[in-house]
């Protein structure tokens, strides 16, 4: 297994943000945009457009959805009801769900519980006419993960639409740091649905972006599709709106060689994905101080 080393991320991380889209070593394909709402409206687009095409072919679609980022809840809702668009024929993977220390479900109000979250800024705002259908809305448990794991494999996805970790996971598939269970990059690339615990540094971040640091109140186990289930998909989108919690993994997945270290980097891997950064989260602090002596 390849390490990533100090220079080569120093030489990515030092890149300004407007070389990175045409740079010659990039290895998947990328996009800035403005801010947070540019982002958010595109998101909603996107998505709508492959449920429409499907529609006019009286065709289902099948997507695998995260909870974030949340930018695009309301232009994706104000889209769907302003241009009539049925979402009867979609079939929603929920990609993700956070869990207590024995893996049971968080609390209704959990800040983490996403699929409140999701029932409330994703279905919430769509009148039952245009609606996903209940039983087209499959909730990952460990409860019912092999309902899922059976619904995912009896026929293609058309879009997984996400974002990406500190460690570039994609829906919880953070890079693994057990020091006796170390896995391959084909390892990572085959996983599939499970049950997790949290690392520490998945743990810190979320302390310091939702709770003042508070790490005793984040969630320390998760459920987690595979990346074989989010790789699945005939398109696969990612965006990120976060800035600093996001900048350094965005560099890596556009320029290392793929690594378990960060699982975002097997997008290379894909033949339709694209990713999407503001133009906060791709620039790069040090990008901005090339006076720094870090090496």
């Amino acid at each position: 297994m390849t390490e990533i080393q100090k220079r080569d991320l120093y030489e990515w991380c030092k890149l300004p943000a407007h070389e990175l889209a045409n740079h010659p070593k990039r290895k998947v394909p990328f996009r800035i945009v403005q801010d947070s709402p540019a982002m958010g409206q595109l998101m909603a687009q996107e998505l709508v457009e492959v449920i429409e095409a499907n529609n006019q072919k009286n065709r289902p679609t099948r997507a695998i959805i995260p909870c974030g980022p949340k930018c695009w809840y309301e232009p994706f809702t104000e889209l769907v009801n302003r241009s009539g668009v049925s979402l009867k024929q979609l079939t929603v993977f929920h990609m993700d769900e956070c869990l207590d220390w024995q893996a049971r479900p968080l609390s209704t109000n959990h800040p983490y519980n996403f699929r409140t979250f999701m029932e409330r800024h994703f279905y919430g705002g769509i009148p039952v006419n245009l609606a996903v259908p209940e039983d087209q809305r499959f909730w990952l448990l460990p409860a019912t993960a092999d309902r899922v794991k059976t619904a995912i494999d009896a026929a293609p996805i058309d879009i997984t639409v996400g974002g990406w970790g500190q460690d570039g996971h994609v829906a919880y598939n953070q890079a693994r740091r057990h020091p006796y269970s170390r896995i391959s990059l084909e390892e990572l690339a085959a996983s599939t649905i499970r049950v997790q615990e949290n690392n520490e540094d998945t743990i810190l971040a979320l302390a310091q972006r939702s709770f003042g640091g508070a790490y005793q109140f984040v969630p320390p186990m998760s459920i987690t599709l595979g990346m074989r289930e989010c790789l699945s998909a005939k398109k696969v989108r990612v965006y990120s709106d976060t800035g600093a919690w996001k900048q350094t993994a965005l560099r890596v997945a556009l320029f290392a060689d793929p690594t378990p270290d960060y699982p975002m980097t097997l997008l290379q891997r894909h033949p339709d994905a694209l990713i999407t950064a503001t133009e906060q989260t791709a620039t790069h602090p040090i990008s901005e101080n090339p006076d720094w002596d870090l090496l």
